[in-house]
């Protein structure tokens, strides 16, 4: 049986209908997570929640310790991670208001510890990222919406800036040419973390605005909470649906990709 995180962002702090049975702080040997884990019950199985800026939202895009949290899902034993994001649409199928499953990454983001591998004791390794999320949990994420009747975009690049600022028009125009659909600030290096630690790991992700020389209209964030409101609500029945299918998702090769011995490093580390 799996064990499922969910990783919250903006508009996500907390799960309504998560059932919670206790909380708590997890010392990582890469310093503070978050905030405390929440331990509860969601389609009547296991999750582990935390709230990736913080409960009451106070940590910006490049403060989050993205090891820490990564480590803490993995030490109480998190196979299987959902990441939750608010992001800003790029190609025409990215409609504000728009849940999308993206199947790719592209990383423009500077000055974030980026692996659990530094050298040392710690070892040097390369994992295979030539598909950053686990197609298992894509694919039961995309049931589950269809069991709630929940429309999703199956696919798509998401582009990680650094922030905490909205990009400029031009940097919009480079991302598109480069291939990217939706742009947020905390697909990176969460996806890269979740694969070093052997996390069946992909992003939920939904379009809150349309990004920066999009739309005539200007970006507020307004009119962003009022759509990220809406959405958060339609993430929830989700998450709700694709929490038993996961619980029962058997672990597939993001589990080993760095290799035994590494791992057995990293597990190891108090």
């Amino acid at each position: 049986m799996g064990v499922v995180g969910i990783i919250g962002g903006s508009g996500l702090t907390r799960l309504k209908n998560l059932q919670i049975n206790n909380r708590r702080v997890i010392r990582t040997p890469f310093g503070e997570a978050s905030g405390p884990l929440t331990f509860g019950q969601l389609g009547g199985h296991e999750v582990v929640f935390i709230a990736r800026h913080g409960y009451g939202h106070t940590i910006p895009p490049h403060r989050v310790n993205y090891r820490a949290n990564i480590w803490a899902l993995h030490h109480v034993g998190v196979t299987h991670v959902i990441a939750v994001a608010a992001v800003g649409g790029i190609s025409a199928a990215m409609r504000s208001g728009v849940i999308c499953l993206p199947d790719q990454l592209i990383d423009y983001t500077s000055g974030r510890p980026s692996t659990f591998f530094e050298g040392g004791e710690s070892m040097v390794v390369h994992i295979d990222f030539s598909e950053p999320y686990c197609p298992r949990v894509r694919e039961r994420l995309l049931q589950a919406a269809g069991t709630a009747g929940i429309a999703v975009v199956g696919g798509g690049t998401y582009a990680a800036t650094q922030g905490p600022r909205l990009e400029t028009t031009a940097e919009i125009r480079r991302i598109e040419r480069d291939g990217g659909d939706v742009v947020g600030m905390t697909g990176a290096p969460e996806a890269v973390l979740a694969r070093e630690i052997g996390l069946c790991y992909a992003p939920l992700s939904l379009v809150v605005n349309s990004a920066a020389g999009k739309s005539a209209e200007p970006i507020t964030m307004e009119a962003i909470d009022a759509v990220m409101h809406e959405g958060m609500e339609r993430v929830r029945k989700v998450l709700e649906q694709v929490v038993p299918l996961l619980a029962i998702c058997p672990l597939c090769s993001c589990g080993t990709g760095v290799g035994p011995e590494a791992l057995k490093r990293l597990h190891g580390k108090k």
